[in-house]
């Protein structure tokens, strides 16, 4: 049995959640090149130098919010194929899944995009195992809802993360509603998977 959390600790897991928080917004406008750590510190009302109480420097930093949203999504993921009732609901469910993610995390969306080269080596293996296993999910919910090779599968699932996945940078001023927008997003992603 694992004792519980002190004040403490829960107010250091709050502190690194705030930091990456703040290193994924910092490093979608600026560019990884372009933060320093006393940047991510000071948006978090903290000195640079006390960032590294929470991480070994900023390449760490960045490699601890893309290993996390992977393994979110990897884990998110699998517990909504898991609940499906039917191969049709655990497709949709997937989509509406992965569109709310986009939506509510288009920052962490660039830094993936833009900065992946700057992991370190063990971080970007390990994103790109999670990857990986993230679109077997997919590739698995997708299989029996159209008849495609194992190629094509992967290249509709990539080509739908794609679609969901640029949306937010390209609507982020837009004036519709985030109900509107996940349902086109929707039923745009099936469309696409199925067509």
């Amino acid at each position: 049995m694992t004792s519980p959390l002190t004040a403490r600790d829960r107010a250091k897991a709050e502190r690194s959640d705030s930091l990456l928080h703040e290193a994924a917004r910092l490093f979608a406008q600026r560019g990884f090149s372009g933060v320093s750590l006393e940047d991510i510190g000071s948006a978090v009302g903290v000195s640079g130098p006390a960032v590294y109480r929470h991480f070994a420097g900023k390449q760490a930093l960045l490699g601890a919010v893309l290993v996390k949203v992977s393994e979110d999504l990897l884990s998110g993921g699998t517990v909504v194929a898991d609940d499906a009732v039917d191969d049709e609901a655990r497709m949709l469910a997937l989509i509406e899944f992965h569109v709310d993610f986009a939506l509510g995390n288009a920052d962490v969306i660039r830094v993936h995009d833009r900065e992946l080269a700057h992991l370190a080596d063990e971080d970007r293996t390990q994103v790109r195992r999670l990857q990986r296993a993230y679109i077997e999910l997919w590739i698995t919910a997708l299989a029996p809802l159209c008849t495609a090779s194992a190629d094509e599968l992967r290249l509709r699932v990539q080509a739908c993360f794609g679609l969901i996945n640029s949306t937010p940078h390209s609507t982020r001023g837009a004036a519709r509603s985030k109900r509107s927008t996940v349902a086109i997003l929707t039923t745009m992603a099936h469309a696409a998977l199925t067509a």
